[in-house]
Parts: structure tokens; C-alpha cells; sequence
């Protein structure tokens, strides 16, 4: 399958630069692939279109300030943007500018400073910082800046980059279709009698990674770190079993299930998985998620379970009734 089949334009005030306020005030549309029907709502409305004994899954990862301004030897401005702990003190990262290699010493504030070890593919880099990893990620608190995606123009403070419900440090990206919940709606939803179920994913470089390849197929994805307890999954394994839906929040957490859902015993470790048509999926029965941008890997995971030619088809129908794009955007239930 071709990636220029997930094409798409998108008019560049589509895409939006802040958060609705309040949170569950964004859009909502609604596409019930049974039916092919199609409902435009808000998503403060969400419970109207669940059920009790539903479960929703959620990421609980929590996004951290990855991205450091520091200084080289010679005193020009370096960007490094931490993206995860390999061992000990390396990380693996992204480094801005022109001039990089091996042995470069870039130094930040409050004494944090590494050195450019390891040269890899796709612009990657490995560093060896002068402190722990506990220690970078305390730092990177105090002198870090919110990682928030090139199309945002505006800063955001790391606040509107987070779910309510974020818990575990590990991202450098947001799980965003979390964003539309509020506490508010969290307590409605539970009122109602939906179950809500959390798994870890923390997004990487994966995210921002273009396929760069025409065949879908031969597009590597970067590996996640991602967590599953064993209770978690009985519960799931419990709500297949009796028929219940599976809501998966994102495509972060449909990546976790169909990878490891299946399991008895929880998992901690690293998965890569890519998702396109064709694929079959075992664990999730609905998805609710955001309007992802052209030729992405998270476009063709929700033209997997909805068919590549509806979500054109409802992406071309969002653009004309002006719903707003990408991570701080509107949100679709794909039922």
C-alpha cells in the first residue's frame, strides 16, 4: 500500500494553536462504522454515546519538558531534545543545528552539560550527560522548555500539553486525543457506569517521524517503552469475554492493546508497533482520537479500523464544517 494514498490538504488556519476552554468544549464527531452514519456533537457529550460496562483505556504517560537550550564550547546556541534514557548516563536524543559531531561538549544551566558520543541514523544522537537520569529529568524540570510539535506556533505551558489524568514521566509527546477529558467528565463518565482501565506508553521520536518510504510496509517505527499491569489486562480479558466494548483513548493505547492485550501476565518493555489497513484487530472495538496529519503512521492506524476511504472521507467533511486539526484540535469516536 502507498503512502501517498493517506494524503490529504488541510488549509493551514485548520490546525489548531491552543486548547478549547473548557477542555470537553472541543468538537466531536461521531462515525459509527456499522452504519457509516455520521454525528457532529461536542465532546462534553461523550457519555450520550456510551454505555454502562463500556471501558475506556487510557495513557497515563506524563510528558516531561524535553527540550534543552544549551551552549557548545565555542558559545553558539545548541537545542538538544531529550528523548529517552538508553543506560546509566546516555540518552538518546535530537540535536538542532548545522554543526554536530562526535565529542561535542554542550553545556545547560544549573551545571547539567553532556558529550556527543554515538552518531545514528534519521538525525539521532547519543549524548553522555554528567548526571543521573533521575537527576537530567529534575533539571529538565527547572530549565526545560514544554516539547510541544513544529505546526504549534504559540508556546503552550506544559500544563495545556497534558492530560488531567497523565501519572508516569516518560514522554516527549502528549497522548492528545486525552486532552478533551476533564475531571468534570471523568466523573460523569464513571457515573454512568463506564469502566476506565490505564495502560503507559510513552511516546517517542516515533511521533515525529515522517514515512519517508511509498511502501507503507517498509516504514520502520521506533520503539516505545510501555507498561501493562496483570490486573489490567483481566479486566480487559473479563470485558471481552462478556461482550463489553473496549474504547481505546488514542492511538497510543490501541498501539498498547493490540501489542500486548492479548497477554496473562503484565509487561514492561519496548514495542514498535505499526498499525495500517489490512491489519486485524483483536482487542480494541471502538477508538476515540484527534485529526492526525497527512501520510503520518497515526492516520493510517485509524484508517485500520475505520477504512482508509471513510477517514478521507470524514476528514474532507471536518475541514468543510471547520473542525480544528492536530493535537490541540477537535475529537472523533470512531464507534
Amino acid at each position: 500500500m502507498k503512502t501517498s494514498l493517506f494524503d490529504y490538504h488541510l488549509p493551514k488556519d485548520r490546525i489548531a494553536q491552543s486548547p478549547a476552554t473548557p477542555r470537553d468544549s472541543s468538537r466531536l464527531l461521531v462515525f459509527d462504522r456499522k452504519t457509516n452514519k455520521v454525528a457532529h456533537d461536542r465532546f462534553n457529550h461523550l457519555p450520550a454515546y456510551l454505555q454502562a460496562g463500556d471501558v475506556l483505556v487510557f495513557n497515563d504517560t506524563k510528558v516531561f519538558p524535553a527540550r534543552l537550550i544549551g551552549q557548545k564550547e565555542t558559545g553558539g546556541k545548541m537545542e538538544v531534545f531529550l528523548l529517552h534514557q538508553i543506560h546509566g548516563k546516555i540518552w538518546e536524543v535530537l540535536i538542532g543545528g548545522k554543526v554536530r559531531h562526535m565529542g561535542m561538549v554542550i553545556s545547560f544551566k544549573l551545571g547539567l552539560h553532556c558529550e556527543v558520543v554515538k552518531q545514528l541514523d534519521g538525525g539521532i544522537w547519543h549524548v553522555r550527560f554528567n548526571k543521573t537520569a533521575e537527576q537530567v529529568l529534575s533539571l529538565a524540570e527547572r530549565i526545560g522548555s514544554t516539547p510541544t510539535p513544529p505546526y504549534i506556533k504559540k508556546s503552550a505551558s506544559l500544563s495545556d500539553y497534558q492530560t488531567v489524568y497523565a501519572k508516569k514521566v516518560g514522554s516527549v509527546a502528549a497522548p492528545t486525543a486525552g486532552f478533551h477529558f476533564t475531571k468534570h467528565l471523568l466523573a460523569v463518565l464513571k457515573k454512568k457506569g463506564v469502566q476506565f482501565e490505564y495502560v503507559t506508553l510513552h511516546v517517542g521520536f516515533g511521533t515525529f517521524q515522517p514515512v519517508k518510504v511509498e511502501d507503507i510496509a517498509k516504514h520502520q517505527m521506533h520503539a516505545e517503552y510501555t507498561e501493562i499491569s496483570k490486573t489490567t489486562l483481566e479486566h480487559l480479558h473479563q470485558a471481552k469475554k462478556e461482550g463489553r466494548r473496549i474504547i481505546a483513548v488514542g492511538t497510543t493505547s490501541v498501539r498498547v492493546l493490540e501489542t500486548i492485550g492479548a497477554r496473562k501476565e503484565g509487561y514492561k518493555g519496548w514495542i514498535n508497533a505499526f498499525i495500517y489497513p489490512g491489519y486485524r484487530f483483536r482487542m480494541v472495538d471502538a477508538m476515540i482520537t484527534n485529526f492526525h496529519l497527512p501520510k503520518s503512521t497515526l492516520l493510517m492506524l485509524v484508517s485500520a479500523l475505520a477504512g482508509r476511504r471513510n477517514i478521507l472521507k470524514l476528514y474532507k467533511t471536518a475541514i468543510r464544517k471547520k473542525y480544528r486539526f492536530y493535537s490541540f484540535g477537535d475529537g472523533m469516536l470512531l464507534a
